[in-house]
């Protein structure tokens, strides 16, 4: 399955600690190879955020950071990348409801293309 990221998604996956960055594209990989199939640990729904946005969840949940992403058709595209709840309540939050706007606007272009 195809993973793409927001623009926005992709500078903050950019700007992660270069050890965080590799296990997030470790975990990508896991998500292109099984797509909705990745389950626990490595993946979740987003409490409060509705049936459709998940979290992909690098070293099988062990890592401190966090990629929000949605499924539209055979394309799986993330929308933030943020902090874990634990280690950030407020910033898990703000990083999820990033992901909710910017998902929505890519489901408005995927419309109107």
């Amino acid at each position: 399955m195809e993973v793409i990221f927001c623009d926005e998604a992709e500078t903050e996956r950019r700007a992660m600690p270069a050890r965080e960055r590799q296990a997030m594209l470790a975990a990508i990989e896991k998500l292109r190879q099984f797509g909705d199939r990745l389950g626990s640990p490595h993946s979740s729904a987003v409490l409060g955020a509705g049936a459709t946005l998940r979290e992909l969840r690098p070293r099988g949940g062990r890592s401190p950071w966090r990629a929000f992403y949605r499924r539209f058709g055979d394309v799986i595209v993330v929308g933030a990348i943020g902090p874990e709840a634990e280690v950030d309540r407020r910033g898990f939050q703000r990083a999820a409801e990033a992901a909710i706007a910017r998902l929505a606007t890519f489901e408005e272009r995927m419309r109107n293309a």
